[in-house]
């Protein structure tokens, strides 16, 4: 991926990984769109930086979805990257029936989201110069966490549905998978203070580095989250699944 010079479209733009992406970013000299529902939450991360513009999105909607690409290659032409990262987290007991709201909440978030939104940029984007789809998946779509079936679950579909968009879009868009492992952000209630996580900044320096170290690859992994992606590779899957279940 290209580093700088490029218009950038962020989902979940308005805290944790998005905002510390869109940041980081920009510093290295490109235009930033940060995207997501609550508009003060975009506001903060835009503060004070010229080249960071903001516009709502309900990533649920569909129709919110068309509205929001119809502005962007509109209003911003040259967008020419897109970076899938809004998502949801519930804690689900599925070992007994329930309420699937969360789990139904959650698919809808976590994939058709990312589905939806690439699929009305993505003729916009073939047709740019260095053109880019990033998803943010999760370690846990190669070790999924008892506690976030679904959660899991979608992450490894979109996984999935990465690695199929890549082979489809070669050629026209680099398609780029990052997988982050557990990161201080708060996804979920606590987490930016669980001494065991990665630090948010440490995160987005190290993902940055990676891009530097090697600006064509197509998975970004920081090293934390290596056990996770290689566990099945390296015979860790039993042992990475106990480890999560004594979080």
């Amino acid at each position: 991926m290209q580093l700088s010079g490029n218009t950038i479209v962020i989902t979940g733009g308005g805290s944790g990984i998005g905002r510390a992406l869109a940041h980081r970013l920009h510093d290295l000299g490109n235009q930033i769109i940060v995207a997501g529902r609550r508009e003060t939450a975009l506001n903060e991360t835009a503060a004070g930086r010229k080249g960071i513009r903001t516009l709502t999105l309900d990533a649920d909607d569909p129709a919110s979805i068309a509205a929001f690409a119809a502005r962007v290659t509109a209003e911003h032409p040259a967008a020419n990257v897109l970076i899938n990262n809004a998502g949801i987290m519930r804690y689900e007991d599925a070992g007994r029936g329930r309420d699937l709201a969360d789990a139904e909440a959650t698919v809808v978030s976590n994939l058709l989201g990312p589905i939806r939104l690439t699929d009305a940029l993505v003729d916009h984007l073939s047709a740019q110069p260095n053109a880019a789809v990033i998803n943010v998946t999760s370690g846990l779509a190669f070790v999924p966490w008892k506690k976030t079936p679904t959660y899991s679950a979608t992450k490894a579909g979109l996984h999935a549905y990465t690695v199929a968009l890549r082979e489809q879009l070669k050629g026209r868009v680099e398609v780029i998978e990052l997988a982050p492992p557990a990161v201080q952000t708060e996804l979920t209630p606590g987490q930016s203070t669980r001494a065991s996580y990665q630090p948010l900044d440490a995160f987005a320096d190290e993902v940055i580095g990676l891009l530097r170290t090697d600006p064509d690859a197509s998975e970004i992994l920081v090293k934390n989250v290596h056990p996770l992606r290689f566990a099945e590779r390296d015979g860790q899957m039993p042992a990475m699944l106990q480890m999560l279940a004594n979080l």
